[in-house]
C-alpha cells in the first residue's frame, strides 16, 4: 500500500491553483522583427511591444510596453514610456528582453520562447563539428520584441524542473519520450505553465537537440533551457565560442525571464576550455598539457550582467538561480570541478533576497535546506552553512540509461543515490513555492523506497563492491554473487537481528525537515534518523550507509548479457555514454552505485517475535506531504529452503 496524502494547507493550496488561471490562446509562433539588417551602429534600438494581431509585427495602433528589461549580455536599460529602448552593440552578444509577469514572449514550432536576437560579428571564424554561429554581420539598425498579455493570474503557476535528459543516441531520446516526458505529458500542466531543462539536454551530439524540442513540445508548456558540458562545442577554441552552435541551434546561453512574482535566472556556468587561472584555483584538470576540459564558474561578463539583473528586480521577487553545475553537491562534495566556484560572490548578490538555486549535472536528487553544511563545500566554494536552499532536480536520464528494463521497455536507470529517473514540480504562489519529485512512471504518489539493511545484504554488497574495485583485467569475469545469490531480505531469523537488521527510507526529496517513522505492527513507533545531518560532516560510504533497494537492483544487471545471433553487433549487450559499449558479459554492477546517499534514514529493528509483521513506514515533508509504504518481513526460527524441494518427490 502506498498513498500521498496533503495536509489541509496543502489542499487549499493545490485547489486554489485550479481555478486561478487565465484562459490562454493557443501557441503563439512568432519571432523578433529585424529591421535594417547590417545597417546599425555602435548602438541597437527597438520597441517591446503588444502584439494585438499576434503576427510578430509592431502595426500601427500598436502600443510599447513600458519598463521592460533589456540586455546584450552585460548591460541593462528599460524601455521607455512608448516601450523603446537603446543600448550599446557588443561584437558578441546576446540580446534579450526579459519575459515581464504576466505578459508572454512568442515561440518557435518547437515551444522555445522567442525573446532574443543572437549577433557575432564575423561569427565562430573556423569550422566546428556542429556549425557554430555563422557570421551575422553587423547588427541591425532595430530589433522589436512582441509580447501578449498573457500569464498566470494571482501569482499562481507551475514548473516541471528536470535536469540531465543527457541522450547521446536516437535510441536514448526514445527512452526519454517513453520516461519522463511521457510522465509530463499525462501531468496536466497548463500552457501559462512552464518547463525547464536545467543542461546537459544532450549528450555531446547537438545534432539531436532539435528532435529532443519536438517531443517535449507536446507539453505545451514554453521551454527554457540551461546550457550543461554536454551541449557545447568540444572543438571550440575560446569559451566565448564553445556555446555557439546552441545558441544557433536553441539561442542564448544566459537571460532571464519573470512568471508571477518570480524572477528565474538563467546561468552558464560552464568554463571550457579552462586553462591556467582555473589550474591556479587547484582545478588539475585544466592543468597545461592535458586535454581540453571544463571548469564550473561564471565569467567576469556574468557576473556583471547578474548584478545588474538583481539590481533591477523588485525586492518582493523570489530569486530563482538555474544553473547545470550545482552550487554545492553532497555526492560531488570533494570536487572543485563540479561544484561552483566563488559562489560567495553570487550569495553575495542575492543576499537579503528570497532565493532559490536549482541545478542538474551530478544525477542525483539533492534537496539542501538553509543552514546545511558538509565537507568539501567551503574548500572548494569558499561558503560557510547554506544562505537559502539549493536543490538538484536529479535526472531525466536517470544514472544513464543503465539498469535494466522496466516494463514501459525504458531503462530502470536508478540515480547514484537511489531515486528514479524523473523531475521535479514546483508550484508558484506568489514568492512563495512548494516541491515535490515525481519518479518516471512509477506512480506519481510515490516518494520513497522502503527497504532493510540485514546481515546477508552486506556480505553480498561487499563482496560485489570489492570484485567490483578490482582491475577488469585481473578479476574473474564473472561476479562473486548475482541477484540470484542474495537471500530473501525480507525473510528474516533470531540470528539476523543479532548482527543488526536496519529499516532503511530512501526519500528522494527528503531534506533536513523531513520526518520519517514507522509503525510496528504491534503499534509501536519508531522515527527513522537521517543518515546525514549536513553539519560539516563528509559522506558516509560502505554497505552500512547504502541503501538496499537501490542497490540490490544496481549491482546486478542483466541487460549486460544480452545477445543475439541476427542481431546488429551493436546491438549485443549495451552501448551507452558516447556509443562506448558494454558486454555482452555476465550480469554485474552498473556503473554508478547508491553507495552514499544524504536523503536515506534508517532505524535498527528491535527483534520481532516470530510470525508475519506489516510495518507503515510514512516520510512527512516540509510542504507537508506523506509518503506512505508498508513492508511486510516474515521472521522464522531458521530460513526454509528456498527452491524446489526435489527430495519429497524421489
Amino acid at each position: 500500500m502506498n498513498r500521498f496524502i496533503l495536509s489541509s494547507i496543502s489542499v487549499l493550496f493545490f485547489g486554489a491553483l485550479f481555478f486561478t488561471y487565465t484562459t490562454y490562446s493557443q501557441q503563439w509562433i512568432a519571432s523578433p522583427q529585424i529591421i535594417g539588417e547590417g545597417a546599425g551602429g555602435e548602438s541597437i534600438s527597438g520597441y517591446v511591444f503588444y502584439d494585438a494581431d499576434k503576427n510578430g509585427i509592431f502595426d500601427d495602433g500598436e502600443r510599447g510596453v513600458a519598463g521592460v528589461l533589456v540586455s546584450n549580455g552585460l548591460e541593462w536599460v528599460r524601455t521607455d514610456e512608448n516601450g523603446l529602448y537603446e543600448i550599446s552593440v557588443r561584437e558578441d552578444m546576446n540580446l534579450t528582453v526579459v519575459q515581464p509577469a504576466g505578459w508572454r514572449v512568442p515561440t518557435d514550432e518547437r515551444m522555445v520562447p522567442q525573446f532574443f536576437y543572437v549577433h557575432k560579428e564575423g561569427g565562430t571564424g573556423y569550422d566546428m563539428r556542429f556549425g557554430g554561429l555563422p557570421d551575422t554581420g553587423p547588427a541591425p539598425e532595430r530589433v522589436n520584441f512582441p509580447l501578449i498579455r498573457e500569464g498566470a493570474a494571482g501569482q499562481q503557476f507551475s514548473c516541471a524542473v528536470l535536469a540531465d535528459p543527457q541522450t547521446y543516441s536516437n535510441e536514448q531520446l526514445g527512452w526519454l519520450r517513453d520516461g519522463v516526458f511521457a510522465e509530463i505529458l499525462e501531468a496536466d500542466y497548463r500552457p501559462g505553465d512552464c518547463m525547464i531543462q536545467l543542461g546537459d539536454v544532450v549528450g555531446d551530439d547537438l545534432g539531436l537537440l532539435d528532435r529532443l524540442l519536438e517531443l517535449a513540445a507536446v507539453t505545451g508548456m514554453p521551454q527554457w533551457l540551461v546550457i550543461g558540458n554536454h551541449d557545447i562545442d568540444f572543438d571550440a577554441r575560446t569559451n566565448d565560442d564553445k556555446a555557439d552552435s546552441w545558441r544557433r541551434i536553441y539561442g542564448p546561453n544566459y537571460y532571464a525571464f519573470e512568471m508571477g512574482n518570480v524572477l528565474f535566472v538563467v546561468l552558464d556556468n560552464i568554463y571550457y576550455p579552462c586553462g591556467e587561472e582555473d589550474a591556479a584555483r587547484g582545478r588539475i584538470n585544466c592543468e597545461a598539457g592535458r586535454p581540453p576540459s571544463y571548469n564550473g564558474r561564471l565569467t567576469e561578463t556574468q557576473f556583471t550582467w547578474l548584478e545588474g539583473l538583481i539590481e533591477n528586480t523588485p525586492e518582493e521577487r523570489l530569486i530563482v538561480l538555474n544553473s547545470h553545475i550545482p552550487f554545492v553537491s553532497f555526492v560531488d562534495a570533494g570536487s572543485g570541478q563540479h561544484q561552483t566556484d566563488e559562489l560567495t560572490r553570487i550569495h553575495d548578490i542575492v543576499q537579503g533576497r528570497e532565493a532559490l538555486s536549482f541545478s542538474g549535472h551530478t544525477h542525483t536528487t539533492e534537496n539542501h535546506s538553509p543552514g546545511q553544511l558538509f565537507e568539501g563545500w567551503t574548500e572548494n566554494t569558499g561558503i560557510g552553512q547554506l544562505p537559502f536552499r539549493h536543490i538538484i532536480a536529479g535526472a531525466a536520464s536517470g544514472a544513464w540509461y543503465q539498469g535494466d528494463f522496466n516494463v514501459f521497455g525504458v531503462p530502470m536507470a536508478l540515480q547514484r543515490m537511489g531515486a528514479p529517473m524523473g523531475y521535479f514540480h514546483i508550484d508558484f504562489d506568489g514568492p512563495e513555492y512548494r516541491e515535490r519529485y515525481i519518479g518516471a512512471r512509477i506512480g506519481r504518489y510515490r516518494g520513497q523506497w522502503v527497504g532493510l539493511n540485514t546481515p546477508a545484504f552486506r556480505e553480498w554488497y561487499d563482496a560485489i563492491i570489492e570484485w567490483f574495485s578490482e582491475q577488469p583485467s585481473e578479476r574473474d569475469a564473472v561476479p562473486p554473487f548475482s541477484i540470484n545469490d542474495l537471500p530473501d531480505t525480507k525473510l528474516l531469523t533470531p540470528e539476523d537481528f543479532t548482527g543488526s537488521v536496519w529499516l532503511t527510507a530512501n526519500v528522494w526529496a527528503g531534506t533536513a525537515e523531513t520526518v520519517v517513522q514507522a509503525t510496528l505492527s504491534n503499534g509501536e513507533v519508531l522515527t527513522l534518523e537521517r543518515t546525514q545531518q549536513g553539519a560539516g560532516e563528509r559522506g558516509k560510504t560502505g554497505s552500512e550507509w547504502a541503501d538496499p533497494f537501490a542497490t540490490i537492483r544496481q549491482l546486478s544487471v542483466a541487460r549486460y548479457a544480452y545477445q543475439s545471433t541476427l542481431g546488429d553487433e551493436r546491438a549485443q549487450g549495451q552501448e551507452l555514454f558516447s556509443g562506448r559499449r558494454f558486454g555482452p558479459a555476465p550480469p554485474q554492477p552498473q556503473r554508478s552505485i547508491a553507495d552514499r546517499n544524504m536523503h536515506l534514514w534508517r532505524v535498527k529493528l528491535p527483534e520481532l517475535a516470530p510470525g508475519v509483521h506489516a510495518i507503515e513506514v510514512v516520510s512527512t515533508d516540509r510542504n507537508g506531504l506523506e509518503f506512505s509504504d508498508i513492508i511486510t518481513v516474515e521472521v522464522r526460527p531458521e530460513r526454509p529452503p528456498r527452491y524446489w524441494r526435489h527430495e519429497i518427490w524421489e
